[in-house]
């Protein structure tokens, strides 16, 4: 089984059978019991609407565990939902964790995992399992750039022969591109929105580069913070790419960072193959232009850039024995 357990979305993936399992990371539970009442979609639709005595979490926050037991929870309903309820199911479990994260972090993931049902958990860097997922020919002796932009990390790597020879994680993602939003909103409309709000406002009308749709506009309903009333506002799209721009120059920034510390050789075979971009903050309109115009490298958007992590998962557990040095932790249950 191959997981994707990310900040804002977790996919499963099972030998034979392909992805399984796509559903929001979030666990509603229930404050005097502390049993979950919902998990993954369900759960979602609950952010910002619930009654006192249930609170909606998101237990990863930058790619890494926040929040360990409902971590452990939602892995635990995932698992037992794709086994069809068999508790007996011990996994062997592939999980892509980003790879700026701490000893201590891995060894979390890898003990939640275990505490959650599985028989033998490996770790495998997202930037490696991204590159696998989307096609990049990882094993050979050559340059592969990916960028790999998820909910709390974005990952700027270099690889050749299965492995990582630089790179860059930041904990600037899609999350923080909602939030720069939601700041935006209420500094200049004095209206305060929700992160589902938020987020609807990135997809519906976000860009990273000028585009032909920069007169489009949306209502968008919230709370006016000086009359403390419900209104109604009109946004355009160019005012939605001005208030992302801080946090796209971060993830710009990492990208050169990394190209100035690439080796020649390497380099010279990312200019002839271009960058790759994966992850759901791939989906960004105008992001690959964007990244070309500053870099001067051709950037291309993954064939199915939000499941190629876990597709990545799954070329591992398939060709186990071939991409065994792909790893980079190991546990097993006692």
């Amino acid at each position: 089984m191959g997981i994707d357990l990310g900040t804002a979305n977790t996919l499963v993936y099972i030998s034979g059978k392909g992805i399984v399992l796509q559903e929001p990371s979030v666990v509603a539970i229930d404050r005097e019991t502390k049993t979950p009442l919902a998990v993954g979609e369900d759960a979602k639709k609950m952010l910002g609407r619930t009654p006192g005595n249930v609170v909606a979490l998101r237990p990863l926050r930058d790619g890494v565990i926040a929040d360990f037991d409902t971590a452990e929870l939602m892995l635990k309903h995932f698992i037992r939902r794709v086994n069809e309820g068999n508790s007996l199911v011990r996994p062997r479990i592939v999980i892509g964790i980003p790879s700026g994260v701490t000893g201590v972090e891995r060894r979390a993931v890898m003990d939640a995992a275990i505490q959650a049902g599985a028989s033998d958990v490996r770790l495998i860097d997202e930037p490696v399992a991204a590159a696998l997922g989307a096609g990049l020919p990882v094993s050979e002796p050559t340059g592969n750039m990916i960028i790999d932009i998820g909910g709390g990390t974005t990952e700027v790597a270099v690889l050749s022969l299965q492995g990582i020879v630089l790179s860059e994680s930041v904990r600037v993602a899609g999350d923080e591109l909602n939030e720069a939003i939601v700041q935006y909103l209420k500094k200049i409309h004095n209206l305060a929105i929700g992160e589902r709000t938020a987020e609807d406002i990135k997809i519906q009308l976000g860009s990273a580069y000028p585009t032909e749709e920069d007169d489009d506009t949306m209502d968008v309903r919230g709370m006016h913070l000086l009359s403390g009333l419900p209104r109604t506002v009109s946004i355009k799209s160019a005012e939605i790419r001005e208030s992302m721009s801080e946090p796209l120059s971060v993830i710009v920034e990492a990208v050169k960072r990394t190209l100035e510390r690439t080796p020649p050789e390497l380099a010279a075979d990312i200019v002839d193959r271009g960058i790759v971009l994966a992850g759901g903050g791939a989906l960004l309109k105008g992001l690959d232009t964007l990244i070309g115009h500053e870099t001067g490298i051709v950037t291309h958007i993954a064939a199915d850039p939000l499941s190629c992590v876990v597709l990545g998962t799954g070329r591992v557990l398939e060709n186990f024995k071939q991409l065994e040095r792909v790893f980079s932790g190991r546990s097993r249950a006692v």
